[in-house]
């Protein structure tokens, strides 16, 4: 059966997958980074990691994969294929590109960035299926953004569009790591209304799944927490919609898992902020944490679509 192998790289853990040409996860798998022994082994974590699905795909589906996919976090030169800069895996202009099709026997490889990719997936399989324009914004340690345009996602001139988690909501507020101050992130980010509802709760272990929970139950304090984090929310998107004009607004990260306790003030608080404006539809993200894989096997699909020489025909 004729597959691609897909890798989705975070700052602690890599999930993997063979995936199908019709986008069905044959075999998913997982493993550790391997940070803490520094970025070369992370690089040999990947290489090994993705020779162990070759080997997979090869004994179960009897022929090893057509082609590759990888997302990694941080800065991404796509066209390159270099894994520019990532903070939290330690690593600076990595080839990878060109290190994964060496470790694969030379079977095309398409690199991407982890949150794009992630866009790519809920677009074309997920929340997004059949828009023409939407854009994804995962909120989670951070805040990032995929622009979806007719069925790809735009990386911009320098590979960093859709960095909304950046557009400044509350100017002269927190300091940012970026260097400006009052960042979407620092106050709307699933990591921000952790910090937030720990300090106002007392608890220094309570993150914003608590937070969330709190708001259900009517407490004053997360209500408080909560609000703030929604209005931030819809000031930055409002922002991105007026220069975008997305058709559907898809929101995931672990602070959508709060479901409609996040989504109907969210919907609420855009509203009341258009004017001129077309309303998109907002809704949340439909594929998990499995949007990574899955959009690093559409890169490798996608690749193969442009590429001269089928895989099948290279010798190992």
């Amino acid at each position: 059966m004729r597959h691609v192998i897909a890798l989705d790289v975070g700052g602690t853990g890599m999930k993997a997958a063979l995936v199908g040409a019709d986008g069905a996860l044959l075999y998913q798998a997982r493993r550790a980074t391997g940070r803490e022994r520094g970025p070369d082994a992370v690089v040999e974590s990947i290489l090994g990691f993705a020779a162990e699905l070759r080997a997979h795909g090869e004994h179960h589906f009897g022929e090893p994969a057509s082609a590759a996919g990888i997302a990694v976090p941080g800065i991404v030169d796509a066209e390159r294929g270099l894994a520019v800069y990532a903070a939290n895996l330690g690593w600076r202009d990595v080839p990878l590109r060109d290190l994964l099709g060496e470790r694969l026997y030379g079977v095309p490889v398409a690199l991407g960035h982890d949150v794009r990719t992630g866009g790519l997936a809920e677009g074309r399989l997920g929340a997004g299926r059949g828009a023409d324009r939407f854009l994804f914004v995962p909120l989670g340690t951070g805040i990032a953004g995929a622009i979806g345009i007719d069925g790809r996602v735009e990386a911009g001139a320098h590979g960093i569009a859709g960095e909304i988690g950046h557009i400044v909501v509350r100017p002269g507020g927190t300091l940012c790591p970026c260097g400006q101050r009052g960042c979407l992130e620092r106050f709307a980010s699933a990591s921000a209304v952790s910090a937030a509802w720990a300090e106002r709760s007392g608890d220094a272990q309570a993150d914003a799944a608590h937070c969330a929970k709190a708001v259900e139950s009517g407490d004053p304090r997360a209500l408080a927490v909560w609000h703030e984090a929604v209005d931030a929310l819809a000031d930055g998107l409002v922002t991105a919609l007026t220069l975008l004009d997305p058709r559907t607004l898809i929101i995931g990260g672990g602070l959508a898992e709060a479901r409609e306790t996040l989504f109907t003030p969210l919907r609420a608080a855009v509203e009341r902020r258009v004017t001129f404006q077309k309303l998109p539809t907002i809704v949340p993200a439909a594929l998990g944490d499995t949007a990574g894989c899955l959009g690093a096997g559409l890169l490798a699909w996608d690749l193969l679509a442009t590429t001269p020489t089928a895989p099948s025909e290279v010798t190992t």
